[in-house]
């Protein structure tokens, strides 16, 4: 299993999950024309991609799925809450083929299986996932406003984490958003900052974690050494050792041993 992002961000979100010929997108919120040309930087092309997956209705999460996979007869896999939520940025004419799941359940898509969990967030039926090829197992968490057990009881043991790392705390609060903005990024339905991340990854079985990818990152309301520096400590690691998944280029390939 091998996995990269696209980019990570508020202007937009793409994951790539690979086992073999199986190349599954997490989410596409950004145009057709850049999704594109990110696709190309990490040597893929439309027809390389089995499936998309979409997490909640958010734009800058599902605002280029539907096109996208319109365009290149992709299918799509999203519960039924992102499906009502996510229509509007359907194309008026349109022959997609969409898969309604439920968040609870796990499925297969060819050698990948999926484990979506729902999670906390301010929209109607939003999820993450835990990605697995029998052997080794990719954990995705962003667009949480807070941890629950059933969250950390699915991202406990994971090889690799992609962990939302939103914003820092004090940024956020002296920082440029308006008070109504601050208090939703902030609530319990919002984003995760970086104290909680922390938290949560120390709560984790992290025995055979190979991977920890910082993401979401706000670029008015955190930095990368801040985040990466939340994270290392909870795992009492060097700080180079944890990635991040930046807004411009996401990250490179990263393989699962």
């Amino acid at each position: 299993m091998r996995f990269a992002s696209l980019g990570s961000g508020s202007a937009g979100n793409a994951l790539v999950v690979e086992v073999q010929q199986t190349r599954l997108m997490l989410d596409c919120g950004f145009s057709t024309k850049e999704t594109l040309t990110r696709l190309a930087r990490l040597k893929l092309a439309p027809d390389d991609i089995t499936g998309i997956i979409v997490t909640h209705e958010h734009d800058d999460h599902a605002g280029g799925v539907f096109k996208f996979a319109a365009k290149y007869q992709i299918p799509v896999w999203l519960t039924y809450g992102t499906l009502k939520m996510a229509q509007r940025y359907s194309p008026n004419r349109h022959d997609l083929q969409l898969n309604v799941i439920d968040s609870h359940c796990s499925f297969d898509i060819q050698e990948i299986q999926i484990n979506p969990f729902p999670v906390p967030h301010d929209a109607r039926e939003p999820m993450q996932c835990l990605f697995s090829d029998g052997k080794s197992q990719l954990g995705v968490l962003t667009d949480v406003g807070h941890s629950t057990p059933h969250i950390e009881s699915q991202l406990s043991g994971c090889h690799a984490l992609v962990l939302e790392c939103n914003h820092d705390a004090n940024m956020l609060q002296t920082g440029p958003y308006s008070w109504p903005l601050k208090r939703r990024v902030g609530g319990d339905l919002g984003h995760l900052e970086n104290a909680a991340s922390a938290d949560l990854l120390a709560r984790l079985d992290n025995s055979r974690l190979q991977h920890i990818i910082a993401a979401h990152l706000s670029e008015k309301n955190n930095t990368p050494a801040l985040a990466k520096g939340a994270l290392s400590r909870a795992l009492s690691c060097a700080t180079d050792w944890v990635g991040i998944a930046n807004q411009q280029i996401g990250f490179d390939w990263r393989s699962i041993a």
